[in-house]
């Protein structure tokens, strides 16, 4: 075994051995045989919603760890894999690839473990809208809304869109969509803040590079125990004709909903459900997760007021996009960045994630 790949296999085997002291794969075990107790029970679903939660985390459990022995396995499995190399005199090409491979699933199962957060393991609410720029603030908040659909679906995250607030000229104003999936809102809430992008702009005659803006807000999907009560009271409720690009309507019927909490103020809006009491029902669950997202804003508020938390201010931008007169992409958190933004656009964040993720990590250790 080549010196370099013998240190690759124990750098490897070191953080893997950090990551299942910190999953501890046999309280997993046992916590799989409770969760199939429990699912075998026949009167499980006589509460939907707790059959709902046992299957789930059962589903969610039984990944992890079979992720987890399957990635200790092939790691044990490097060194005979180079003897039959050796033996075979085929080099080390499969070797590397193996190496290479692990490293990678393993780097992002050691990401997951710094997911820990009180609502991390949720599903995602995420917010787009424009902001300054012009139309090109609305093309880029499109671009933007592209982007994270893209990731999520390439990651097979089914994605539900709630509301598309199309622009006059170009873009949209604002969506809002939920990404389902274990852990998206640990995972894409380092998304959250204003994105810049500066470019040639397509919509200017001159042919002169334009900077806009747009802010990226990400919310964890709220749960029957979180308890957001809203009374009806509080609540205004408008119905309007879902509209599309342009304008023009998509819908012959009033069944867009636009939910209005009057003592905060906070709005949410869907119009892609086929009815209004589908609508109406998915705008709920959007206000809820915003709210949620308020009260745990304002405990943190609290805690940074003792001297408890730190400042979670990302500053005016926390990422530029550049396409003109250089190509780069640059989080300006962690400064990682890229020089391929294509690949970025179409979806290709892991990296940015990771980044992101870890960096928020370190900033925690450090408060």
């Amino acid at each position: 075994m080549r010196p370099e790949i013998s240190a690759e296999l124990t750098a490897l085997d070191t953080t893997l051995t950090t990551i299942e002291k910190v999953l501890n794969p046999e309280e997993m075990e046992t916590r799989v045989r409770e969760l199939e107790a429990q699912a075998s029970d026949p009167s499980l679903w006589d509460d939907p919603d707790h059959a709902q939660r046992v299957t789930s985390e059962l589903s969610q459990v039984q990944g992890q760890l079979k992720k987890l022995l399957g990635m200790r396995s092939r790691l044990d499995d490097i060194p005979v894999m180079c003897e039959l190399a050796e033996e075979e005199g085929e080099g080390d090409q499969l070797v590397e690839a193996e190496l290479e491979q692990l490293r990678e699933e393993i780097s992002s199962l050691e990401v997951k473990t710094m997911l820990s957060g009180e609502y991390d393991a949720r599903e995602a609410v995420v917010n787009i809208r424009s902001g300054s720029g012009g139309v090109d603030a609305a093309d880029w908040a499109e671009m933007l809304f592209r982007m994270y659909v893209r990731w999520a679906e390439k990651r097979g995250h089914k994605v539900d869109i709630h509301d598309v607030s199309y622009a006059e000229e170009a873009g949209i104003k604002s969506a809002t969509f939920t990404v389902h999936g274990d852990y998206m809102y640990g995972t894409l809430s380092v998304e959250q803040g204003p994105h810049r992008l500066v470019r040639i702009s397509p919509f200017d005659n001159q042919g002169r590079r334009h900077t806009s803006f747009a802010e990226v807000e990400v919310l964890p999907v709220v749960e029957i125990t979180d308890h957001i009560d809203i009374p009806d009271s509080e609540i205004r409720v408008d119905v309007y004709r879902s509209s599309g690009p342009g304008g023009q309507s998509v819908n012959t019927t009033d069944s867009a909903v636009r939910l209005t909490h009057i003592p905060t103020g906070i709005v949410a809006t869907c119009q892609n459900e086929k009815s209004q009491i589908q609508n109406k029902a998915s705008a709920m669950r959007v206000l809820q997760a915003k709210l949620l997202e308020r009260k745990r804003q304002e405990e943190q508020a609290e805690l940074d007021a003792l001297g408890a938390g730190g400042n979670a201010s990302w500053g005016n931008q926390m990422r530029s996009y550049v396409l003109h007169p250089y190509q780069m992409v640059k989080d300006h958190r962690n400064q990682f960045e890229t020089n391929d933004p294509t690949k970025v656009l179409d979806g290709d964040l892991d990296k940015f994630l990771e980044a992101g993720i870890r960096w928020r990590m370190t900033q925690q250790q450090s408060q």
